[in-house]
């Protein structure tokens, strides 16, 4: 059974528990699978050699999410080639695409966990209750390890964009 954290996260203030281990700044980033569209599956491999900032969301179809990545895809043209700033949600592939096309975020990366929430558990960011994944950002290195973490203690609340940004950009 995976390990569960309660105490560390909320919704409206009411709270979560959280499946999964809490990734600090020097672990190994987790490998994972997730779709990029019904069919085709990607994992951190595909990723190699790039600085990876992971920013997760509930789903895009909330204001917070929303911008969120708005935000990230706004950073992203700023980061150069060497960075990809990818957006995990539960969200359908299809909901990702319709939601990126009105919105007109062209430069994040949509991945959806909701196959088996794999990235969920291994991030530790599956909501035991509401099987969503919870707000939180990773910034990754070109080796594939943790520099930057930071869990959003209540979902509704934005992360700080401007230390995740400042995280990437020590990388490259």
């Amino acid at each position: 059974m995976a390990q569960e954290r309660t105490g560390v996260a909320t919704f409206k203030g009411n709270p979560l528990t959280l499946v999964g281990p809490e990734l600090k700044a020097g672990d190994k980033a987790p490998d994972f699978k997730l779709n990029a569209n019904l069919l085709e599956q990607v994992s951190l491999a595909n990723y190699a050699g790039k600085v990876k900032l992971i920013s997760v969301v509930p789903s895009l179809d909330t204001g917070v999410c929303d911008a969120q990545t708005r935000r990230f895809n706004e950073e992203a043209s700023k980061l150069g080639e060497n960075v990809v700033v990818l957006t995990v949600s539960v969200d359908l592939p299809f909901a990702q695409a319709r939601w990126c096309g009105a919105a007109g975020v062209d430069r994040v990366v949509t991945l959806s966990d909701y196959k088996d929430r794999n990235f969920g558990q291994a991030y530790g960011v599956l909501i035991n209750e509401f099987q969503l994944d919870f707000r939180a950002i990773f910034v990754v290195d070109a080796n594939d390890t943790i520099q930057y973490v930071e869990y959003l203690k209540e979902m509704t609340e934005h992360p700080n964009y401007e230390a995740a940004v400042e995280a990437v950009k020590k990388l490259v």
